[in-house]
């Protein structure tokens, strides 16, 4: 990390962090006054936008149905795949817990951050202690894309928007299984709801 001078904020981004067990102590140990931001989205929604992300690079790969579950017959869902694994946001929160108070830690709607994210930038500069520098302004909508992008200081070349890797259709998954899952996550989802004192309207 760059050294970060009297009036500069130092920001490193890694997805990892927020499900990596060690992360927590490491982080605190190297300065226990962090602020963390942690985007978050529908843990429903998420899964299947992490299996659509995989199978761009091996097509070949096993069916969302067929990983989601230890035993279809059952309804067993595989807490072992990471996909699935990662929205059980609760149980990694618990983890930075032991490490940093709630009061440090901001969760930003990633819905919220499509339908108003001059809204959600918003909270995050108030967060870190900022001037409301970004608004409405800056951002316009592609249609194409589904996602916001952010208009570049005048002058400058043309807007950014996110990358083609970014907005992928997603694959038809049978409707049983986004139910199951809905009910496996919506107790996660709850507790979840109740430490971060925020309800993220996941159904």
């Amino acid at each position: 990390m760059p050294r970060t001078l009297e009036g500069q904020i130092t920001m490193e981004k890694t997805p990892s962090y927020f499900v990596t067990k060690e992360a927590p102590a490491r982080i605190s140990s190297m300065s226990k006054g962090t602020k963390l931001i942690v985007v978050v989205r529908d843990p429903v929604t998420r899964a299947i936008s992490d299996y659509t992300q995989t199978l761009s690079k091996k097509p070949d790969i096993p069916t969302f149905e067929s990983l989601t579950f230890k035993n279809r017959t059952t309804g067993l869902i595989d807490t072992s795949w990471s996909a699935i694994q990662i929205g059980i946001y609760a149980k990694h929160l618990e983890n930075w817990l032991l490490h940093f108070p709630i009061g440090q830690i901001l969760f930003v709607s990633g819905e919220r951050l499509i339908s108003d994210p001059a809204g959600e930038l918003g909270r995050v500069q108030d967060f870190l202690g900022l001037k409301r520098i970004i608004t409405d302004k800056h951002f316009y909508f592609n249609k194409t894309k589904g996602f916001p992008c952010l208009k570049k200081a005048e002058g400058s070349s043309k807007p950014h928007c996110l990358g083609k890797t970014k907005g992928r259709t997603h694959p038809d998954i049978d409707q049983e299984v986004v139910q199951r899952l809905r009910d496996f996550y919506r107790p996660f989802n709850m507790k979840f709801y109740q430490m971060t004192g925020q309800d993220f309207g996941w159904d």
